[in-house]
């Protein structure tokens, strides 16, 4: 990983001087190990992905700055927080030896790694480094099979929060689990340790281990709840709504900031989008304001929370109410044959490895609620 991180500074010294291609970075490599002989010892897909990281690092700025946000250029980075590298196409291989599963990485060797799941054709293979531990995260070419026709009797509309992490239409609520307001004593002790140790130091880095380890403690707990939450969810309803958010915006209230990162609704987004028949992200607007029995207005902060109709004399939970707002947006949005053809699929197909086709998406995005739909 040094190495990578030397390369990668020396790839963003060449951009800073001008946006440079993938190419060009692969032609100053060959130069450089000219004159570098010892980069000879390392894998040279692995040094031309840093090529590949750098340049879609400088692609993501460059569409941040086309949308209007302030972005500066790339930084150069430290060897303790350069933490993976990436054999991609070629240069390993997975062996068994008896009940011993063993990596090889070309110009490594053989190491040995638990499988936890059976993989197929290999791809790409990312090593990375977490609070001391090892990971190998791959990448393999697998058959995919289109999911079965969509019954939309099963539908459920989700309102993410913080006081309660979800709430559904049928009236489940799931308190947040506040993993990191739990650690927050823990974390905050080891930081102030990080803090009074000298930089540099064997101690500053056994702390910052240390500190590690918790971080990675909450990121488990966070992971395990929403993989327990969306699994539930994806096996009892075939179509799941839910609010299209723009937390970076939300993220701008300095008082709720904190909170809104801890619930990382984005990832349980994500989550839901793989395991589900459909997700379908409707639009957030009005979704609290909106009566959902009679359509009447009802402004409240975020302090009130209950939901009272002064129409029809509604009472319940304004998180209940959203969810509902939310589950009659995404039917009101089908009711108008949006349809997507791909999904009137009633049979099956398993596609075979290497094939160009792929599933039907499940995830549709609506990006306004007016006539004239956007999909």
């Amino acid at each position: 990983m040094f190495v990578c991180c030397w390369i990668y500074n020396y790839f963003v010294r060449l951009a800073r001087d001008g946006f440079i291609s993938r190419n060009d970075m692969c032609y100053a490599l060959v130069e450089l190990k000219e004159t570098n002989t010892w980069l000879r010892d390392y894998h040279s897909k692995m040094l031309q992905m840093v090529a590949t990281t750098i340049v879609n690092s400088e692609k993501t700025l460059f569409a941040l700055r086309k949308k209007g946000y302030k972005t500066g250029k790339l930084h150069f980075k430290n060897h303790l927080n350069f933490k993976s590298f990436t054999y991609n196409q070629s240069g390993f291989k997975l062996e068994k030896h008896g009940q011993t599963n063993l990596l090889w990485l070309s110009k490594i060797g053989y190491t040995e790694i638990r499988l936890h799941r059976n993989v197929g054709e290999i791809k790409q293979i990312t090593i990375m480094k977490r609070a001391g531990n090892w990971y190998a995260v791959i990448c393999c070419n697998s058959s995919y099979v289109i999911p079965k026709i969509i019954d939309f009797a099963t539908s459920v509309g989700i309102d993410v929060g913080i006081k309660n992490f979800a709430y559904d239409s049928d009236g489940n609520q799931t308190s947040n689990p506040k993993n990191l307001q739990k650690m927050l004593k823990p974390l905050i002790r080891i930081q102030r340790k990080v803090s009074r140790r000298k930089k540099g130091s064997n101690n500053r880095l056994k702390s910052i281990l240390k500190m590690q380890k918790v971080h990675e403690k909450i990121a488990h707990r966070r992971k395990d709840f929403q993989h327990k939450l969306s699994t539930q969810y994806a096996k009892n309803n075939d179509v799941v709504f839910v609010e299209k958010l723009q937390i970076i915006n939300m993220v701008k209230n300095h008082r709720l900031a904190q909170s809104i990162m801890n619930a990382s609704w984005g990832t349980f987004v994500q989550k839901l989008e793989y395991k589900c028949k459909m997700l379908v992200e409707v639009p957030a607007r009005n979704t609290t304001v909106d009566c959902s029995r009679c359509g009447n207005k009802v402004p409240k902060s975020l302090a009130i929370r209950i939901h009272r109709c002064n129409k029809c004399n509604l009472v319940i939970d304004r998180d209940y109410n959203a969810s509902i707002n939310i589950l009659q947006k995404g039917l009101n949005i089908f009711n108008h044959n949006t349809l997507p053809q791909e999904l009137r699929e009633l049979t099956p197909v398993e596609i075979p490895k290497g094939s160009r086709k792929q599933e039907a998406p499940n995830i549709f995005r609506y990006i306004d609620s007016s006539p004239g739909l956007n999909i």
